[in-house]
């Protein structure tokens, strides 16, 4: 969708000009995907119009492939306003204009299947299934576990705003757990589940391969099973947004498959923990109640925050790039914090990333060395010196 960003600080009604920008939680992590060197693509719906002319030419200027994108003759692109404070701040506000937008059409009669199962990865957004009963369908479709399927990526995205009803924290539980990697925030999971504490999430969503639980500032926790073999798929990356769907590939790499964990019969209500991150690795790796085979946590390094806004997109990003590369779930975390960093230290919600061996250093330095890493506009560059305390 195409978003617009306050020229400053304040209330919307009190801000006198806005910048269009595009936005969108899948489409972000597409064009940070290609940004970071594997092959994207989005598939959505937009209007045909002004704005969706500029999405697809926006998005498709980041590498990403966007041929899959349909043009409704008839529905608008979507479209939102925001202010630029943090989400979480109270005098935060955001402004949707999608009811009956070219997204809130796709359905399972209207995506072709065919666009969405040619990549590793097929990453999803809960935003979508607010859209509408259609995409809703949609959904629960793209998560059901079936034979041959790509690797099934879900961000819960609670956006409360966005549903119709009372019924959005049930379905995104749901949705999730119907996917093999699912991304939430910690605020989110007790904002929506009453969950407190990344054990309590785990122990609501056993179902996952893999279960990332973001805990802002404190870094992230991620639960993993065993990892399986899977057969290589074509190295085509499907990417949705907040107006569409997505996977993720990269040339030579190889699959990664992770078998689902037992079905939960539990009301997220049933799980209360809460305690410091490292905790939660401790309760549930004793436990072992989801199968897990590692449990890891690691904190973000300090960042000079330009603009709060964007970071959970860009850490999906991360973390899925060093998933496609199968790397150690330590390092998934640490890049998955980079690429939140570079974003944060810009106005926008996409950036140019770290390069790969750039990130890949920072992610190889001991614990002290990652302790001590304070990132700042510009740090991005090979040339940029990363300052520590």
């Amino acid at each position: 969708m195409v978003t617009f960003l306050p020229a400053r600080p304040g209330r919307l009604a009190d801000v006198p000009a806005f910048e269009r920008t595009i936005g969108g939680a899948e489409s972000n992590v597409a064009c940070a995907l290609a940004a970071a060197g594997h092959r994207a693509k989005w598939v959505s719906r937009v209007g045909s119009d002004g704005f969706g002319d500029h999405l697809v030419e926006a998005i498709g200027a980041y590498g990403v492939d966007v041929r899959a994108v349909r043009r409704d003759p008839v529905r608008p692109t979507g479209i939102y306003f925001r202010t630029a404070d943090d989400r979480a701040a109270d005098g935060h506000e955001v402004l949707y204009y999608r009811a009956g937008s070219a997204a809130s059409a796709m359905s399972p009669a209207t995506v072709p299947y065919r666009d969405l199962w040619g990549g590793r990865i097929l990453h999803l957004s809960g935003i979508t299934a607010a859209l509408s009963d259609d995409c809703l369908a949609l959904m629960r479709d793209l998560v059901s576990r079936r034979p041959g399927r790509p690797l099934v990526s879900f961000d819960v995205n609670y956006r409360p705003g966005l549903w119709r009803d009372a019924a959005g924290p049930a379905v995104l539980l749901e949705l999730a757990r119907g996917a093999d990697v699912v991304f939430v925030g910690e605020d989110e999971a007790e904002e929506a589940w009453g969950l407190r504490g990344a054990a309590a999430v785990r122990a609501a969503l056993p179902e996952p391969g893999v279960l990332v639980v973001k805990q802002g500032a404190a870094g992230a926790t991620v639960f993993a099973q065993e990892e399986l073999p899977t057969p290589p798929l074509p190295a085509v990356t499907l990417s949705g947004s907040a107006a569409g769907l997505r996977g993720i590939g990269e040339r030579g790499s190889t699959g990664t498959g992770l078998r689902p964990g037992p079905r939960s019969s539990n009301s997220p209500k049933d799980f209360v923990q809460g305690g410091p991150p490292g905790a939660a690795c401790a309760a549930r790796l004793a436990e072992r109640a989801a199968g897990d085979a590692e449990c890891a946590t690691q904190p973000s390094p300090s960042v000079d925050v330009v603009a709060p806004v964007g970071a959970g997109d860009a850490f999906a990003a991360g973390f899925l790039s060093a998933t496609l590369r199968n790397l150690p779930v330590r390092d998934r975390i640490r890049h998955g914090h980079l690429m939140a960093a570079a974003v944060l230290t810009v106005p926008g919600d996409i950036t140019q990333p770290p390069t790969r061996a750039h990130a890949d250093r920072l992610v190889a330095l001991d614990d002290t060395g990652w302790g001590r890493l304070r990132l700042g506009p510009g740090w991005t560059g090979d040339d940029q010196e990363v300052r520590t305390p």
